[in-house]
């Protein structure tokens, strides 16, 4: 499984950090940028870099960070096939992919230390959706939202 990765100005220590994680627990990833911290960066364009290669390429997964998470998590949502979601515990994340199905973890690095980041990264990179009915029905009524908007 391929890891993308992308952060703003306000994400970008912690990104460094996460590509780090990602080699040790021998996972490919793809840093998409920002390659330095620079303040005036915006984070829909990573969000947008992240999340177009997550939905073109079946079976990878997004990380994308700045510093709430929410910013991150409306623009890559607005890509189709993109679930994203954030967390700040790890029964959140687990949840999120076990029903939700979520394929970009989103992450406020003003937020979280870096233990609970570690965690929640581990956790969203190892968890699996549970293909329950209900669960499956519901991503079905998301898809048909987005063909339909």
């Amino acid at each position: 499984m391929k890891i993308y990765i992308g952060a703003d100005h306000r994400g970008f220590a912690l990104k460094e950090k996460i590509k780090v994680w990602l080699a040790n627990w021998n996972y490919q990833s793809e840093d998409v940028g920002a390659f330095e911290h620079n303040e005036s960066d915006d984070y829909p364009d990573f969000a947008e870099l992240v999340a177009k290669k997550v939905a073109a390429d079946a079976g990878s997964k997004g990380i994308l960070l700045c510093g709430s998470d929410i910013g991150v998590t409306i623009a890559a949502n607005k890509i189709k096939g993109i679930r994203a979601g954030g967390a700040t515990i790890a029964e959140q994340i687990q949840a999120a992919v076990y029903d939700d199905d979520i394929n970009v973890l989103t992450i406020g690095a003003d937020y979280l230390n870096e233990e609970q980041a570690k965690e929640i990264v581990k956790i969203f990179l190892e968890a699996k959706f549970s293909n329950g009915r209900r669960f499956v029905r519901r991503i079905e009524k998301i898809n048909n939202l987005e063909k339909n908007n």
